[in-house]
């Protein structure tokens, strides 16, 4: 009987490693999707043109979806934050990363805004255009926004209650509150751990409740297209044409020259294969028109990528408020794109101020959506009022241009976060290299590394040493 026992027990052990073979089935049905979404898109362009009126009713298809995003955006941010801070022994630690993030979120906010207004300069696109008072009072339509003054904007990130920074759709409330609990959860010490375990927990449910959600993909881009070439058409656009390739432009070269530059000097990265590894998020973004829409994705594809919880969930959230190098160039050339076709063009020492002072007003205006047209007037209205008539000229491109402002956001955050990363040493750069060269796919369907845990080797390799030593 003793051949026949071995015999099975080294049956059942050579089979064994053949077990784990079965999720990547699950990993490969999400590329549906996404071709799914490419084709969306291009129907949605053909409906917007040649059924206009039909694509504009269209547009509740693409808004539907990107508040199905946005519900999820905040309880993600509380979750990643809380377990980011929660899991640090030190607090100095957290401070540290927060105080690099800003510092080189403003640095990188003026760099933005030299360049586009070197390129504004230089092309001077709002030449020989003419203000009808139809586009005048379009102009002012757009001063009544959400965009607060800076103390204002300060007041309002702090809740009126605990449970309505879930509500209101500001992430710097959701982020206060997270940075909150995190600190109290890292003071509590052992007598959190269940807490933070069953935040562990709800995390896990969210991103599978998201992985839900971007099913619906394919008809919000379908509608957001439709809507959006329905509305505008091309004939309005001939006349603009050189403001948008302008800023597509200048936009394509901040990215792929300035944050290139950082990306290999800093981390050794090429751009190209980092942003491979986020093609889907780009792809969702230039299909709604939002850098919000690819918030939650961000999250989880930055912790897997191998950045420390801590570094993602303090950066991604702070950058979307405070890192929007889109929307800086877009008001850059914007501003001097409506001095000139007013016949009224701005000095250089008038311009500085100007933009300065909409680098500020860009942060009260961070979560409203349309927040690059919105933030613009209500700055000219308080800056410089007698250029908020010409704001209308540029609606019907807007949304167009909205969509270089969020991929470059979008951009500028991704890169933000690896940067930061590496600075602060909270970055595992062989997991990099490993997830970049496809060994380590991301998990869609869960949008978590529930199967990879690399610091469980560790202590079991020192249990083993000791067991040896006794």
């Amino acid at each position: 009987m003793m051949p026949t026992t071995s015999s099975r027990r080294a049956a059942v052990a050579s089979t064994a490693p053949t077990a784990p073979a079965a999720p990547a089935a699950k990993r490969d049905r999400t590329h549906y999707l996404y071709i799914a979404v490419i084709a969306a898109v291009a129907l949605g362009i053909a409906v917007g043109l040649i059924w206009p009126d039909l694509g504009v009713e269209l547009k509740p298809l693409g808004t539907g979806f990107v508040n199905l995003i946005k519900m999820m955006i905040s309880p993600i941010i509380f979750c990643t934050i809380v377990i980011g801070i929660g899991s640090v022994r030190k607090a100095a630690k957290v401070g540290a990363v927060g105080g690099i993030a800003l510092g080189y979120f403003v640095v990188m906010s003026l760099v933005a805004l030299t360049i586009g207004l070197v390129v504004g300069n230089i092309l001077h696109p709002g030449d020989g255009l003419h203000i009808t008072n139809a586009i005048k009072a379009t102009g002012h339509d757009q001063v009544d926004s959400e965009a607060l003054p800076p103390v204002d904007f300060v007041l309002s990130i702090i809740p009126t209650t605990f449970i309505s920074a879930f509500t209101q759709q500001q992430v710097l409330q959701t982020l206060l509150v997270a940075l909150l609990t995190g600190f109290a959860l890292q003071a509590m010490g052992s007598a959190g751990q269940p807490i933070l375990r069953g935040v562990e927990h709800l995390q896990k449910l969210v991103f599978r409740i998201l992985g839900m959600v971007m099913w619906a993909a394919p008809v919000g881009a379908f509608g957001a297209i439709a809507a959006v070439t329905g509305s505008a058409g091309f004939d309005a656009l001939k006349q603009l044409a050189i403001l948008m390739l302008g800023f597509y432009v200048t936009c394509f070269l901040f990215v792929f020259i300035v944050l290139a530059a950082l990306l290999r000097i800093v981390a050794g990265l090429n751009i190209f294969t980092f942003f491979k590894y986020l093609a889907r998020e780009f792809l969702l973004i230039l299909s709604t028109s939002s850098s919000e829409s690819a918030l939650p994705r961000l999250i989880a594809k930055m912790e897997h990528l191998g950045v420390s919880k801590s570094v993602v969930g303090i950066t991604v959230p702070t950058g979307y408020s405070f890192n929007l190098d889109g929307t800086m160039i877009y008001m850059t050339m914007a501003s001097l794109f409506i001095a000139d076709a007013m016949g009224t063009p701005m000095a250089i020492g008038e311009q500085i101020p100007l933009l300065l002072f909409l680098l500020l007003a860009s942060k009260g205006a961070a979560g409203v959506s349309g927040a690059g047209l919105a933030t613009l007037a209500g700055g000219l209205q308080s800056h410089k009022p007698a250029l908020v008539d010409g704001v209308g000229l540029i609606v019907g491109i807007d949304r167009f241009m909205s969509e270089a402002r969020a991929l470059t956001n979008f951009a500028g955050n991704s890169v933000a976060t690896v940067l930061i990363g590496t600075w602060t040493k909270e970055i595992d750069k062989d997991r990099v290299n490993r997830v970049l060269a496809g060994e380590l796919p991301f998990d869609e369907t869960t949008l978590l590394d529930e199967d990879v845990q690399p610091p469980a080797e560790v202590p079991e390799q020192g249990g083993e040493k000791e067991l040896a030593k006794a």
